[in-house]
């Protein structure tokens, strides 16, 4: 709300009150047919690590999914086994990427985890790649190219969300597992920056994932979710089965307005991994159901 002066023919100068509103956060949304249980859910590909980029779309459909997010350095299909997929991919196999996840009713949104450069040229591929293939946000762990990111997402209106990996006695010097380190990292910067939160990686550094959500409170870009059968040194189990309060997450992502993707990064079982996909996605479609979401 801002008051004016504005000269009106006759009257001489008038005071006009105007209200201008402004989007506080322009980003590339997720179109909302790709909901599931009121949440963009889908799979991380690396998931199905030990296939083809080709056949992780194919099993990501097959258990419901209807978003994924890629991750650099996976091979592209059977038919092409020498050709791996990331930002510097040809605009042949970009297409031809585009035109599977067409026939699979899939929305790409996502990218990485990939390390972003310093150096602005080498970041840039990153941020083009994403505007590509049309993807909403970029997850990384560079917490030292901070000034470049947040440089090429006011540019590219592209999100980037900080990933985080399981606290580790042997390496120190690494803090990403803890959302109040995330937090001092991002809060300064573009809202447009915030973070991917790995829920299972939280409940590995014997973190509860809702108390970490709530820590970054209007900061998350999008989530790695997790049920794990126990604290600490735990693998992955079907959502509702195991300790990570996969109701209280996602009752506390709806809280917050959360608009981001939900990717299921499920590393256990690698090879015959889509039954179970497949149940958590059934889980969160059940419970936003049961929610009216």
């Amino acid at each position: 709300m801002s008051l004016t002066n504005i000269l009106l023919p006759g009257l001489g100068i008038a005071t006009m009150t105007l209200t201008v509103t402004f989007s506080a956060l322009a980003e590339n949304r997720i179109p909302d047919e790709y909901k599931t249980g009121g949440f963009f859910i889908g799979c991380q590909a690396y998931t199905f690590n030990r296939f083809t980029l080709f056949e992780a779309i194919e099993k990501t459909a097959l258990a419901g999914g209807k978003v994924i997010e890629f991750y650099p350095g996976q091979k592209l299909s059977k038919e092409e086994p020498g050709v791996s997929w990331d930002h510097n991919a040809s605009a042949e196999t970009i297409q031809k990427v585009k035109d599977k996840l067409a026939r699979h009713h899939l929305h790409a949104v996502n990218y990485g985890v990939v390390q972003i450069p310093k150096d602005e040229e080498a970041a840039r591929k990153i941020f083009e790649f994403a505007k590509t293939m049309g993807l909403r946000a970029v997850t990384t762990e560079s917490v030292d190219a901070i000034d470049t990111i947040e440089k090429l997402v006011k540019e590219y209106d592209i999100l980037v969300g900080f990933h985080d990996h399981p606290k580790n006695p042997n390496n120190p010097e690494y803090r990403m597992w803890d959302p109040n380190y995330v937090l001092s990292v991002v809060k300064e910067r573009d809202s447009r920056i915030g973070s991917c939160a790995d829920t299972g990686h939280w409940v590995r550094s014997n973190l509860k994932p809702v108390d970490c959500l709530r820590i970054l409170k209007g900061r998350i870009i999008s989530s790695h979710l997790k049920d794990l059968n126990q604290m600490g040194e735990a693998h992955d189990v079907p959502y509702g089965t195991g300790v990570s309060d996969i109701p209280g997450t996602l009752e506390e992502l709806r809280a917050q307005g959360f608009t981001g993707n939900i990717s299921i990064e499920y590393e256990h079982d690698w090879d015959n991994s889509v039954p179970a996909v497949a149940q958590c996605i059934g889980f969160v479609r059940g419970y936003g159901a049961a929610k009216g979401w």
